[in-house]
């Protein structure tokens, strides 16, 4: 029996496509995480809401690069 070869869940076309949505949404959520920073007061800050807005911002924004290096031809 010979072995199956590893390919993505993905199709490859739809990296280019990927890649632009979850960068547009990471940058939005980064927008939203600096205005809430310039917008709100020292007192009325949360630790919990910076942190979770912060991390779903890092993680679109890690998976659009991603996906964007591999349309681009660049495998990592």
């Amino acid at each position: 029996m010979a072995p199956k070869p590893i390919g993505s869940p993905i199709p490859d076309s739809l990296y280019p496509t990927l890649s632009v949505f979850l960068l547009a949404i990471g940058l939005i959520v980064t927008a939203s995480f600096f205005i809430y920073e310039a917008t709100s007061s020292r007192k009325n800050r949360s630790l919990v809401k910076e942190l979770t807005t912060g991390a779903v911002a890092s993680v679109f924004l890690g998976f659009g690069s991603l996906f964007l290096l591999i349309a681009s031809g660049v495998y990592v």
